[in-house]
């Protein structure tokens, strides 16, 4: 049996539990230690501190807590730590962490890879017209971060030059593992095949315990959720990988689990696009191997493009959320009246202050499910209810006055209002995200490791990825004989995610020989009209035979999608469930066996 080499995924974002790193550390027996710490969000909240301190901009927790936590063991089990964690001051990162090793007296070389600020290219890109990917939009006056998703060579070429812990700002999420692989079993940047199954392998540590049985579908299935175990990938030099966890920790590692993941926030599983290579995830097999061990191999992969995709923060005007508590009889109408009220009442105060109407505003009744259910929704008449009100003016002062106008609802209009959250409501910046392409020869990635600085060579100049055939959406057996209607959920696994407003939806069979019965059913026409209050692009669907999934790709589904979102789900977490709950018709002989 060849090398393995065993990479555990300690996080998935910033905020993230404390206990994954110390839990991979003295159970794991991993090699590499990799984190994901970076949203668009949280890059111009790291931009705003360093624009007041110029030694963050970094992760801190990363610094003060996990890597306090774990940096002795870490050095005396030569274990390997690549962080994405550095935001948008990885050199700052690194001299803090450079700075805990010393009070802690271990000795460990720190790189930093940079090279991903787009910054300084902004009034010559400007010039040239660029545009943003999903709207075609011009690029905003007021920009305040801009970052390139690099790709593995960096983090190679840290690892080459004998780095223990590794710094990086921006980067795609896998490859904090890919570029483990790549020094580790000394795959080209050619290999496309092997890189793709390297990228998948990162692809499913990249959200933590979404790996090992968070937000699954079957979520009763899975144990001692507060124990719950971070993912570990044993991963060989072919590329195949075996997906596990540490022992003795809570959790679910099988095939279905893996799939979702697998699935999870992508678009055309044939082109997943990523710096270094592109993936095809269409032929993927997943083999469950044991108790909490999947074997994943057959990723295969074509050159990547000529672009790093550059993701972008700016300031437009400011936001507000407010919340109140209705009880009793009536409270989803009842809160719906009073946010009607407060809008009506406040815009009144507007004009009569000389202010402008507000950009945008959106109220949700929680617990109605009219939201996210629509005219699909069962409890219109629930006893509870919470009100929500999101709104946005280009002006604070406004927003203000709407924050002050949301706690007299509490003696002015509906019995039974209460629950006004922690106090009034503060405005803040509203920040959006701007994505658009940039070539990559307009880059130069660098590594500083010990006093060195090495500029990295990453290919350019490649051809555009080329665009395969639009998916066949026919196809399938409808059952012809005799019908019974049961949720999708009897019949399927699912999982949803976002980029930018576009939501994907991840549906795999829960037995092979279902996939017929559910392409007949699970048209993008009919997904389309089961999300109609939700979707207001297309869907797509596109097949993933290996895993017997679909993946289909909703665009225009989350009101504009993440920071620019005012739904209290902006980034599609529950788009699966409400799909999930979508009736389709099967014989009653696979109604029994899917009960």
């Amino acid at each position: 049996m060849g090398m393995t080499v065993r990479i555990g995924g300690a996080s998935g974002f910033w905020g993230d539990s404390s206990v994954g790193a110390p839990q991979l550390v003295a159970k794991g027996n991993v090699d590499y230690l990799v984190f994901d710490y970076l949203a668009e969000l949280t890059m111009s909240i790291l931009a705003a501190a360093r624009a007041k301190n110029p030694e963050l901009g970094y992760a801190t927790d990363f610094v003060t807590v996990t890597m306090r936590a774990v940096l002795r063991d870490v050095v005396a089990k030569g274990i390997r730590v690549i962080s994405n964690a550095g935001g948008v001051n990885p050199e700052a990162c690194a001299k803090a962490i450079a700075a805990l090793a010393a009070e802690l007296g271990v000795d460990v070389k720190v790189a930093v890879v940079t090279g991903d600020d787009v910054m300084p290219l902004l009034p010559q890109l400007r010039d040239e017209g660029v545009a943003e990917l999903q709207s075609g939009a011009p690029l905003p006056a007021r920009v305040l971060t801009a970052n390139a998703y690099l790709g593995a060579l960096p983090i190679r070429a840290a690892l080459q030059a004998g780095a223990q812990v590794i710094v990086t700002g921006r980067c795609v999420d896998s490859a904090v593992t890919l570029g483990a692989l790549m020094h580790e079993f000394g795959w080209s940047a050619e290999d496309y095949d092997r890189l793709a199954q390297g990228s998948l392998a990162g692809h499913i540590l990249e959200c933590g315990c979404q790996a090992t049985g968070g937000l699954h579908t079957d979520w009763e299935r899975v144990p001692d959720w507060a124990h719950i175990g971070y993912p570990v990938a044993e991963c060989s030099e072919d590329g195949s990988f075996v997906v596990t966890k540490p022992p003795g920790t809570g959790g679910l590692v099988d095939t279905a689990v893996v799939a979702e993941q697998m699935l999870y926030e992508i678009g055309d599983p044939r082109r997943y696009l990523l710096p270094d290579v592109t993936c095809d995830f269409t032929q993927v097999r997943m083999v469950q191997q044991g108790p909490d061990r999947v074997h994943v191999s057959g990723a295969r992969g074509l050159a990547p493009g000529p672009h790093y995709k550059v993701s972008a923060t700016y300031a437009d005007g400011f936001r507000c959320n407010g919340q109140l508590t209705i009880i009793g009889f009536d409270a989803a109408r009842k809160a719906r009246r009073t946010g009607e009220a407060i809008l009506e009442r406040t815009r009144e105060l507007f004009a009569a202050q000389g202010l402008d109407d507000y950009t945008r505003t959106r109220i949700e009744v929680m617990g109605s499910e009219e939201n996210y259910f629509g005219s699909h929704a069962r409890t219109r008449d629930v006893r509870e209810a919470v009100l929500r009100i999101a709104v946005m003016h280009k002006d604070k002062a406004a927003l203000e006055l709407f924050a002050r106008e949301i706690a007299p609802a509490g003696t002015s209009w509906s019995p039974g209002t209460t629950g006004s959250g922690d106090g009034r409501p503060s405005p803040g910046p509203a920040i959006k995200q701007y994505a658009f392409l940039l070539r990559k020869e307009r880059l130069q990635p660098t590594v500083l490791a010990g006093g060195a600085r090495t500029e990295v060579a990453v290919p350019s100049g490649q051809e555009e990825v080329p665009s395969p055939p639009r998916p066949d959406t026919g196809g399938g057996c409808a059952p012809q004989e005799d019908t019974i209607e049961v949720p999708l959920v009897r019949l399927a696994w699912a999982r949803s995610g976002d980029k930018g407003n576009n939501s994907n939806i991840g549906v795999i069979a829960r037995r092979p020989e279902w996939l017929p019965l559910l392409r007949a059913q699970l048209t993008p026409e009919r997904v389309k009209e089961w999300l109609s209050h939700l979707v207001e692009g297309e869907v797509t669907r596109y097949d993933v035979p290996g895993i017997d999934a679909f993946n289909f790709l909703c665009t225009r589904a989350l009101d504009g999608g993440g920071m620019a979102s005012l739904r209290n789900d902006p980034l599609g977490k529950g788009t699966g469930q409400i799909l999930l709950a979508m009736p389709v018709r099967v014989p009653r002989a696979i109604a029994e066996l899917a009960s």
